[in-house]
């Protein structure tokens, strides 16, 4: 055994190690099979993560103009009106909803629990929190339609003036987003439920996470302009 063939062995081996230490984070799921050969190429497929993001922050965008845009239309007619509620329109639930309110916002912080439980490799806590982030806006979206349908009984439609088609329109056009993050986000529990995520991979949880965010940071303002003035 030469020294030559010494040195070209030790080489290969450290090139071996090398590589193996180049494979990143282990997945807190277990590989598919196929994974090992075909890994490589799906990573290079995929579009540029960043992109995906500036994406998501245009999207949410374009919906704070949507919000900005109805909320101003809402405060026109507001502070238009010398009595607001005009006489004999029925009040809103304000103590309801602002339990409900409370619920909506914690879910934002359950999320934020998924967000950073999937980041450190902690399945139980970010099936938990997804779990528990989907429960809080299904309670709000039922006991969001329970009061809806109060109203309607007490008379106040999308026909009841400018009073009633404000409302339903400003505070509806949010529990349409809201139904929408919560099916995004079944989605995405469902995903979590089947090894989809991993330490270094969970953009569409990310991207989740961001559209819920918003839904429920808007839920507060729409609150205070519509219940509580």
């Amino acid at each position: 055994m030469s020294i030559g063939t010494i040195d070209i062995d030790r080489t290969a081996e450290e090139i071996t190690e090398i590589g193996d230490l180049g494979q990143g984070p282990p997945s807190i799921f277990p590989r598919e099979p196929g994974d090992d050969n075909h890994g490589n190429e799906n990573r290079n497929d995929e579009p540029p993560v960043a992109n995906v993001y500036i994406a998501m922050l245009l999207f949410i965008g374009a919906e704070v103009m949507l919000f900005a845009g109805l909320i101003g239309a809402f405060i026109v007619f507001r502070f238009g009106s010398s009595i607001w509620p005009p006489p004999l329109q029925v009040r809103l639930p304000v103590e309801v909803t602002g339990v409900t309110t409370v619920l909506l916002l914690f879910s934002g912080y359950t999320m934020y629990r998924a967000v950073t439980a999937v980041r450190r490799g902690c399945r139980k806590k970010l099936l938990q929190s997804l779990a528990i982030t989907a429960i809080l806006g299904t309670v709000f979206l039922v006991v969001q339609g329970y009061e809806w349908i109060q109203l309607l009984s007490f008379g106040l439609t999308l026909s009841s003036g400018v009073y009633g088609a404000t409302f339903y329109t400003l505070i509806g056009c949010h529990g349409l987003h809201v139904f929408g993050a919560l099916c995004w986000l079944l989605v995405v529990l469902q995903m979590a439920n089947n090894y989809k995520f991993s330490i270094d991979r969970h953009v569409a949880l990310d991207l989740c996470g961001m559209y819920w965010s918003f839904v429920v940071v808007l839920w507060p303002v729409l609150y205070s302009l519509v219940y509580l003035n």
